[in-house]
């Protein structure tokens, strides 16, 4: 009997999801031999040839549907299909996919396009499907709508690719769940530069004017400081800021006033003796300047207050106005009476020296109109009055009548023939001879040029 069961067997193969097995079967029909094979058939199997067929060939094919658990809406949806791709899969279960929804397979997000032969069958997949709710962006007043599957309002903004800066507002908070319906407000702050105090700030802000901007960053404008642009104006993207430190100080300075000298005269005195009346002293002014510096450097300068700390006194010095006659014999033994004398340098000259050609029509006519010759004498009028008669020691008697470009001062430039020339240059004492001119002709204060020098010994 045995031997006769045996002669009834024969091979069929099974090929399971391209897996082959081959098993030996007295079975005829097609649900007997997958019995004896104890393969069971799951909903949504697929059996080439079903299960009630009589197999007349030695092969059996079995195509396995792969078993989902989906969670989606609150749901566990448990499915088995032999669906292409894992949407059809999600639809044949009833869940339909919308626009920006976000699957998950086993932990990680995959497109819905994914090919299910590409995924292992020998486990059930774990299929979540979030849904992508709606969320309303207001960027600094500019509203877009995008729908996301983030768990938090910070997540939905990064994945949208919205850039935020440390001083921007995000209202709710970034770490706020999403829940249908929300609206985020973002308010954007500006990027400025401020230049203060030697540094350089780096900073956003959300104020509204450059003063809110400086308290912010904890900067005080104290006094008279100020900003480039003004505190007041509103602040724009990439704005920079000067902040200029306004310091002031006041200076107060001196400068010595020279006195003035005071000529007096003196009947008690002679004529060219002086005597110091009062000691002359220089005054004092003083003046507070106010100077402006902006960031250390020097701007305005401005005299706040001038005023005379201590007058000068002026140097008063009193000359001589009392005329004294006195008599002086000459070498030939006569006798002059002179009320002068003054100390002064010699020089000499002819007609031919006197800067004129002899074809000139005034050649050898002086100032005066006399003859240029011995015993004219060109002097200073400043000093002694033309037409004056004087006494020269080793010149002799001579007439003031002529003056010189060169004469100036106590300067006197005796006349000779050209003939009897003798070259003079030396100081001599000059005597002025009676009678004197009226005292309103007189020059009381000769000038003090040139100075004769100390003779060494």
């Amino acid at each position: 009997m045995g031997w006769a069961y045996a002669s009834t067997l024969r091979p069929v193969t099974l090929e399971i999801d391209r897996e082959t097995l081959t098993i030996l079967t007295n079975q005829r029909e097609v649900r007997g031999i997958l019995h004896d094979a104890a393969i069971t058939l799951l909903p949504r199997d697929i059996v080439f040839p079903p299960p009630t067929t009589r197999l007349h060939h030695s092969s059996i094919t079995i195509q396995r549907a792969r078993a989902l658990r989906v969670y989606a809406d609150g749901m566990t949806i448990a499915h088995r299909t032999q669906s292409q791709t894992l949407g059809e899969a999600l639809r044949e279960a009833g869940v339909i996919l919308k626009p920006h929804d976000r699957v998950l397979v086993d932990g990680t997000s995959v497109e819905p396009s994914l090919a299910l032969t590409h995924l292992h069958n020998g486990h059930t997949l774990q299929v979540e499907v979030q849904r992508a709710i709606p969320l309303v962006i207001d960027d600094n007043g500019a509203a877009t709508t995008l729908y996301t599957t983030a768990p938090t309002i910070g997540e939905a903004l990064r994945q949208a690719g919205l850039t935020l800066y440390l001083g921007d507002t995000v209202s709710p908070d970034l770490g706020t769940p999403l829940a249908p319906g929300w609206h985020v407000y973002i308010r954007r702050s500006h990027a400025a530069t401020l230049l203060v105090d030697g540094r350089t700030i780096h900073t956003r802000t959300r104020g509204e004017t450059i003063a809110e901007l400086l308290t912010q960053e904890g900067i005080e404008l104290k006094d008279k400081d100020y900003t480039i642009p003004p505190a007041t104006e509103r602040v724009r993207d990439n704005i920079q800021v000067r902040v200029m430190r306004v310091r002031e100080e006041l200076l107060t300075d001196a400068e010595y006033l020279p006195y003035e000298t005071v000529w007096q005269p003196d009947p008690t005195l002679e004529i060219d003796q002086r005597r110091v009346a009062q000691v002359g002293v220089e005054g004092l002014k003083k003046r507070t300047t106010r100077v402006v510096y902006e960031n250390g450097q020097e701007v305005k300068r401005t005299i706040e207050r001038e005023w005379i700390e201590t007058p000068p006194t002026p140097h008063i010095i009193n000359y001589g106005t009392q005329i004294i006659k006195r008599e002086l014999t000459l070498p030939d033994g006569s006798v002059v009476t002179y009320w002068r004398k003054i100390r002064m340098l010699a020089t000499s000259y002819t007609a031919a020296t006197s800067g004129k050609a002899r074809t000139h029509p005034e050649f050898g006519i002086t100032a005066t109109g006399m003859r240029a010759g011995l015993g004219i004498v060109a002097v200073d009028p400043r000093v002694i009055n033309l037409r004056s008669r004087l006494y020269v020691p080793g010149y002799g008697l001579a007439i003031a009548g002529d003056t010189g470009g060169a004469i100036k001062g106590k300067r006197i430039d005796l006349g000779y023939d050209e003939w009897n020339l003798v070259l003079w240059y030396k100081w001599v004492d000059v005597y002025l001879l009676d009678p004197p001119p009226p005292h309103d002709q007189i020059r009381w204060i000769i000038p003090d040029t040139p100075k004769e020098r100390a003779t060494r010994r």
